[in-house]
């Protein structure tokens, strides 16, 4: 799926003014969104982690299933959350700053690759709540976008990208660490796919 309206948008040539509003308007967002997800946790902590229970992802447990959806709004305590929370919202921005369209049906799908990866993959034994699988899905989608769309300005995203959480990419490796490395592994390969699905056209050459 490609979206041509969107490619001749000024807000998605690198130098424009409308480029830089754009982007600071995809910053504000995210940042918006943190607080949401602080006040859920807040709310949780009060309800002594009982939304935890009822909406993170229980594997291969049908009463786990709708965790799919709503466990990257879930943390296990005020430390996870603190820890997902830069990476999104500056990865998110990138990702969102390339348009809303693709910002919702990208983030839809890394939700589903990840959230059915872990459900399928994951110990039955376990309830697996956080946003991290989003953040990989978002890193796995920023390195792919510049590949597949050629764009310089997407070139820089993932040099800073890799500078920045590179050394993350060991989080998708099975560990003994009380993490979900699933959720890592499957949200890097559904935002990989997302890149791939909601990619913009390149743009004709002009005739001679």
């Amino acid at each position: 799926m490609t979206f041509p309206g969107e490619f001749r948008d000024d807000a998605n040539r690198f130098g424009t003014e409308a480029f830089y509003a754009s982007l600071g308007r995809a910053f504000v967002a995210m940042c918006a969104v943190v607080p949401l997800l602080f006040l859920i946790e807040l709310i949780d902590y009060g309800l002594n982690a009982n939304l935890d229970a009822a909406g993170g992802i229980i594997p291969r447990r049908i009463e786990g299933i709708d965790g799919v959806f709503f466990s990257p709004l879930l943390h296990h305590g005020f430390n996870h959350l603190y820890s997902n929370s830069v990476p999104l919202i500056l990865l998110g921005t990138f990702v969102l700053a390339s348009g809303v369209k693709r910002f919702i049906w990208s983030t839809l799908v890394i939700v589903l690759v990840s959230g059915f990866g872990v459900w399928f993959t994951g110990s039955p034994n376990t309830i697996v709540v956080g946003a991290s699988g989003v953040v990989f899905g978002y890193f796995g989608l920023l390195l792919v976008r510049g590949i597949v769309e050629r764009s310089w300005w997407n070139f820089g995203v993932v040099l800073l990208v890799a500078l920045l959480y590179g050394w993350q990419l060991v989080g998708v490796l099975p560990t003994d660490e009380p993490i979900s490395w699933q959720g890592h592994l499957f949200g890097l390969l559904g935002g990989m796919v997302a890149a791939v699905l909601f990619r913009r056209p390149r743009p004709a050459p002009d005739p001679f």
